[in-house]
């Protein structure tokens, strides 16, 4: 699954820059997350980072969005990919 940040959030962006994927952004009232970029931290760290420091608790996992362990692996490994690519290397 990737994460969803619920309208209690109180727009107090400390959870956008822990976000190893930039997957996290500035909405139109709050903070998203792009769930095309969100492995839940997989590949990078044992827990969601931005859970761990939202000070409201308003990140939980997005239902609609269900993923294995093995699929977000692969979602972070393609991410990488197109992230070297970019870089040109």
């Amino acid at each position: 699954m990737a994460l969803l940040i619920t309208d209690e959030c109180i727009n107090c962006d400390v959870c956008e820059p822990e976000c190893p994927n930039e997957a996290i952004y500035l909405g139109e009232e709050i903070y998203e997350i792009d769930p095309h970029k969100c492995t839940e931290c997989v590949g990078h760290f044992s827990e969601p980072q931005c859970q761990q420091v939202c000070p409201v608790s308003c990140i939980p996992f997005n239902p609609a969005w269900r993923e294995t362990r093995e699929e977000l692996q692969a979602k972070y490994e393609r991410l990488q990919a197109e992230k070297d690519e970019k870089a040109g290397k």
